[in-house]
């Protein structure tokens, strides 16, 4: 049916998501955007960019002002998306839903109008009052198999693949590895051509419901676009007349009405998605010489506007660079031989912040930041010759969602960017004149739209150069509807509880039940947020919450073979309409399966009908399990054999035993749903198995080894900080991400969780601001021409606020020719971390030891690659310059963690879990994971302390990972990311036991002392800030143990104490004899 003529009219916050009106997913999104209308408003008088303070997302939150600058005067600004759905007309629910059953079996067939096809209702003399032997406020009704028809194709199973929106990705060809040598095992390859995600051929979604989308007013845009992405308001969209893609890869490539120019490039490049383009963008110059990197600016006669401020172009920028002078003493120090044998004490008194790149003052100042995009090596190489004789790897590491203090948020009508590979404009590229820049990444001229003439902030008109696009390295837009496939879905959350007997006595649902209910208020999203509820067992039980009843209602379905969805209408539902009724069934769900004796767990049916019940909108599905799923599709037995963890043999098991978590996360994330997974259990769960619910499907994994309530309350406390951030944390929904690099550099491995649609294109059904991924790259032709690489990572997605927003980060590095730049340029920490991504891999498709070798090899590769080009040392001694004279030590940390390490003591899930953390964690909480910061507390000094809201927090230096630096007269803090510890010697001083402890001497300080007293005295108040401080930019709040020397706690203290010998490995000083033998070899 089409859709009435627009009025302009915002739809109803309550517009639903009727299963009567169907738009297949990927394919006919544009005809339904082409039968909207985008009316524009009258001319507006031009405001100031406003600072505003978004509101705050929950636990830990910062707040985020936001920069908003609006669009010029006399421009469209954004209009009305009118929906062509009519709001579903509130009525009493159908009779039968109010049925109370308790039976779980069969029931007898009872003819009623209101029930469709394959339903039945148990005749009233199965009724009963109490379900389990509980009284409950919760009545339930008991569904079967019947003759049941599917609704429609929407619930009709699983999704068919599509021929469209997915290109298959980037082989390449394998290179001989950097680190491979005849009489050695063979190491990382770092040119290895491999794909970390999901094959290109997921499957999309055979039908859709179209969603509605809420819109303001005018004045309502005007007061909420500039709030942080987010926490941002519904969906607008502009009056362009670009016909809108019908898939995710060719989405975020953009489109413009007329074609671009075939004199400007070399050929045709097919779709937007580039599916016929080579490697690497390799698309040939412009036909006209202002291509050229280096080609002077265009300066046509009687152009003077700017004669006394020119347009600097990229051969001007790249001579500010001054080849290494630019940080002469930065780089001389990061040079300096440093002899490992000799040096023991490498460690620098702060922790190591990023390297920055040899770039001049102008361009520092607008790069991206390093917590955003890191480079491997921040200065690249020109060749790939150059980069193999490094033995580095070359590859990215990015968190591109993060907490940002501030974020410029861009409303305007044109987004600028290159016509030929479709960079956004930013502040590397090269204004020629007033009316045409060249892209910084393929280096085509293209030309200044005329809106793009007006600067917001000067209100002045003829300043490009001066947007705050070009004068920014990460900004956000707010999208038009060139950017959308289907009008923003709402904020959509289902939560799937284990409600097994196994589920009741670890005691978690209680007390999640308790957090949900705390934050309700908070989760992201505005008066369209739809939630629902699913618990399971040996069957599943869905929950009619639908406005107007009295009570929430048990639907339970028993056939789990064959999953159906007992209503459409009142599983998910409005948050705004029906929060009593979901605030009564958390309160009752505790109670209602308090007396459970049902042990089995049917976790795919319910992952299954998880699936349906979200398609028509996508969302976030959370999964709570305790156990091993033991019924239905995806049940596993236990795999793990003590006797086998590790040890000498290798350790098996680490990947998944079916495909059937695979498959269906790929299902999920073609119809836009993340997947999280919270793993409490007490035994082996498969978690190889399990994860990859969320690994496919941009979710996150959780884990909680040996939980209960009351016999491991530091796993308790660590659940219930985990989630109060999870359920408040900002969220981005049906988003794709796209990184874009400089023409002659190629990607050809993505880590982290995700699907990749095509060679450069991740689809994130979610993403959340503590996910980061890492990508590989190799030069496939020379950048001898350029001084400068530029990268380029673009996440579009839809806030919980229903805006299509576009952040943006671009990163500027150098291009050097020397080796010994190249290693002065080394960021070691980004080096480990993509490492042990690589190793991950490794250890899952080969084998742990062969990832352990490779580790080692990369260390033996560099120190032989150094000593026989750069410093060509002659005698013995181990050296490496000082910017990588850590490496040798991260790679030993790197080996005895968790995830790679031997020994018979690492439980399977535990390896995994640590596997699956190492590769999508943010690289701060990586390193710290990896080789733990290291504090003395008892001897704290005002020296470098600062002074923030009248509190003094010292700043001690760090102490090596060794007994050795230890002292038993001292009290160490060990920050090891989720945890941190604060070991007491036995002999350690009274004053301090007493003033930080609370206690009178070292015996009378408890074994499982986890908080610190809040005490009146100088030396409290300093530990107390020091503490706070370092938790103070954290996602994740971190939990204390104190530990005492002699208790049995301090093993896990020592065992992160990297430098000595385990049974994790051997003592860093072993470790640098065993790399020089190999090196001598």
């Amino acid at each position: 049916m089409p859709p009435p003529p627009s009025s302009g009219l915002p739809a109803p916050p309550n517009a639903q998501y009727p299963p009567q009106q169907q738009y297949p997913t990927y394919a006919t999104a544009g005809s339904h955007y082409g039968q909207l209308s985008y009316p524009h408003p009258a001319p507006t008088h031009q405001q100031q960019p406003t600072l505003v303070s978004a509101p705050t997302g929950g636990s830990g939150a910062p707040p985020y002002p936001i920069v908003s600058y609006p669009s010029a005067p006399g421009t469209s600004q954004y209009g009305t998306l009118c929906s062509s759905q009519a709001t579903p007309t509130p009525g009493a629910p159908p009779n039968q839903m109010g049925v109370s059953i308790h039976q779980y079996g069969s029931c007898q067939p009872a003819p009623t109008a209101a029930l469709h096809s394959g339903y039945s209702v148990a005749p009233p003399s199965h009724l009963g009052p109490t379900v389990n032997g509980q009284g409950s406020t919760v009545h339930q009704q008991c569904y079967h198999r019947g003759g049941y028809v599917p609704y429609g194709p929407a619930h009709s199973g699983s999704p068919t693949h599509s021929s469209t929106g997915a290109d298959p990705p980037h082989s390449g060809t394998p290179s001989t590895s950097a680190h491979s040598s005849p009489d050695r095992n063979q190491g990382l390859q770092y040119p290895y051509v491999a794909n970390s995600g999901a094959s290109a051929a997921s499957p999309t979604s055979t039908g859709r419901i179209a969603a509605h989308s809420s819109s303001s007013s005018d004045e309502e845009e005007e007061e909420e676009e500039d709030e942080e992405a987010g926490g941002d308001t519904s969906s607008s969209s502009t009056g362009s007349a670009s016909p809108v893609p019908n898939s995710y890869d060719s989405l975020e490539g953009g489109s413009y009405p007329d074609p671009v120019p075939p004199s400007n490039q070399t050929g045709s490049y097919g779709s937007y998605g580039y599916s016929s383009m080579p490697p690497a963008y390799q698309q040939g110059p412009a036909s006209h010489a202002d291509s050229s990197p280096g080609h002077a600016p265009y300066n046509p006669l009687g152009y003077n506007q700017f004669s006394q401020q020119p347009f600097p172009n990229l051969s001007q920028l790249s001579a500010a660079l001054g080849g290494l002078s630019g940080v002469p003493e930065l780089e001389v120090e990061a040079l300096r031989p440093v002899n490992l044998l000799q040096e023991r004490n490498l460690l620098p008194p702060r922790p190591l912040e990023a390297p920055e790149p040899n770039l001049s003052p102008a361009l520092k100042k607008v790069n991206c930041s390093p917590q955003t995009f890191r480079c491997t090596l921040t200065s690249v190489p020109q060749s790939q010759a150059l980069l193999n004789k490094a033995r580095l790897p070359l590859g990215l590491l990015l968190h591109p969602f993060r907490d940002l203090q501030q974020l410029p948020v861009i409303t305007s009508n044109t987004i600028v960017r290159c016509r030929s590979c479709r960079t956004y404009i930013n502040p590397f590229v090269t204004f020629l004149d007033q009316r045409r820049w060249k892209c910084n990444l393929c280096y085509r001229v293209n030309d200044v739209p005329d809106e793009f003439m007006y600067n917001p902030v000067t209100r002045s008109y003829g300043e490009p150069h001066k947007r705050p696009e070009v004068q920014n390295a990460t900004v956000e837009f707010i999208a038009s509807s060139d950017y959308m496939l289907r009008p923003p879905q709402p904020s959509a959350y289902l939560f799937v509880l284990d409600v097994s007997h196994n589920a009741v006595q670890s005691g978690y649902l209680q007390y999640f039940c308790a957090s949900l209910l705390e934050n309700l208020d908070k989760l992201p999203g505005d008066t369209r947020t739809r939630v629902g509820f699913l618990t399971f067992d040996s069957t599943i039980h869905f929950y009619n919450l639908q406005g107007g009843l009295s009570q929430p209602q048990m639907l339970v379905v028993s056939d789990i073979d064959d999953v159906f969805i007992p209503s459409h209408d009142s599983l998910m539902v409005n948050l705004k309409e029906s929060q009593e009724l979901v605030k009564d069934l958390l309160t009752s769900l505790p109670v209602l399966f308090s007396q459970s004796r049902e042990t089995h767990s049917a976790l795919g049916p319910a992952l299954q009908a998880a699936l349906k019940l979200m398609s028509p909108t996508g969302g976030r599905v959370t999964v709570l399990q305790t156990q091993l799923p033991t019924l239905g599709a995806g049940a596993l037995q236990s795999r793990e054999d003590p006797n086998q963890r590790a040890g000498t043999k290798e350790v098996q098991h680490l990947g998944p035993a079916t495909d059937f978590y695979k498959k269906l996360s790929l299902d999920c994330s073609g119809q836009q749903i993340g997947v999280d997974l919270f793993l409490l259990s007490s035994q082996y769960a498969d978690l190889a198995s399990l994860a990859c619910i969320s690994r496919f499907s941009a979710g996150s994994v959780f884990f909680y080894p040996s939980f209960h309530h009351a016999h491991n309350p530091a796993q308790l406390e660590r659940f219930q900080r985990d989630l109060e951030r999870y359920l408040t944390r900002k969220i981005g929904f049906e988003a794709v991400m796209r990184i874009r690099c400089t023409k002659g550099l190629s990607i050809h491995t993505f880590h982290g969780n995700f699907f990749v649609r095509s060679t450069d294109l991740l689809s994130l059904a979610n993403v959340n601001p503590d996910s980061a991924f890492a990508v590989q790259m190799s030069i496939e032709d020379s950048l001898a021409d350029s001084s400068l690489a530029c990268f380029q990572a673009a996440l579009l997605y839809t806030s919980s606020k229903g805006k299509r927003r576009i952040r943006v980060h671009t990163l500027c590095l150098p291009v050097v020719s020397q080796l010994s730049d190249v290693y002065a340029g080394a960021d070691v920490q980004a080096l480990t971390c993509l490492l042990a991504d690589m190793a991950i891999d490794r250890s899952i498709s080969s084998s742990l030891s062969d990832a352990r070798d490779a580790l080692v090899n990369a260390v033996v590769d560099l120190v032989g690659a150094y000593r026989s080009s750069v410093s060509n040392l002659q005698g013995g001694g181990l050296v490496l310059p000082a910017a990588l004279s850590l490496f040798p030590v991260y790679i030993l940390a790197l080996l005895k963690q968790t995830a790679l390490r031997t020994g018979s003591n690492t439980r399977v899930d535990e390896r995994v879990f640590a596997m699956c953390d190492l590769k999508a964690t943010p690289l701060p909480q990586a390193m710290r994971t990896l080789h733990p910061d290291l504090y003395r507390l008892d001897h704290l000094s005002d020296k470098g302390a600062l002074h923030l809201n009248d509190a003094v927090v010292p700043q001690p230096p760090l102490v090596r990972l060794s007994v050795d630096a230890l002292s038993q007269d001292g009290a160490y803090l060990m920050d090891c990311g989720p945890v941190f510890y604060l070991w007491v010697g036995r002999r350690c001083s009274h004053m301090f036991i007493r003033d930080v402890l609370g206690r009178p001497d070292y015996a009378s300080v408890p074994p499982n002392m986890t908080h610190l007293p809040e005490l009146d005295t100088p030396l409290s108040e300093r530990v107390r800030a020091f503490i706070d401080w370092l938790q103070e930019n954290r996602a994740f709040s971190s939990t204390l143990h104190v530990v005492r020397d002699d208790a049995p706690a301090n093993s896990t203290f020592f065992q992160h104490l990297v430098e000595d010998q385990s049974e994790a490995g051997s003592s860093y000083s072993e470790f640098l004899q065993h790399v020089q033998q190999q090196v001598s070899q």
